[in-house]
């Protein structure tokens, strides 16, 4: 796959990423979390806000992968 197709798809790919995981986190959150104190929703949003970045660390590493 010729480097400009896939890095178009990679971006392509994050975008979708991102979005479905904010929508799933914030899901999960309302569901869960409502009556939960302060602390656990600290908690929550700042392990579910680092969590994206893993995945999406994959699709780079595939973006940049050399012909």
């Amino acid at each position: 796959m010729p480097v400009r197709l896939r890095k178009f798809v990679g971006t392509i790919l994050i975008i979708v990423l991102v979005v479905t995981y904010a929508l799933v986190a914030t899901t999960v959150a309302s569901a869960l979390l409502g009556a939960s104190p302060w602390w656990v929703h600290l908690l929550y949003f700042f392990f579910s806000g680092l969590l994206w970045i893993l995945p999406a660390m994959l699709v780079i590493k595939w973006m940049e992968k050399p012909v």
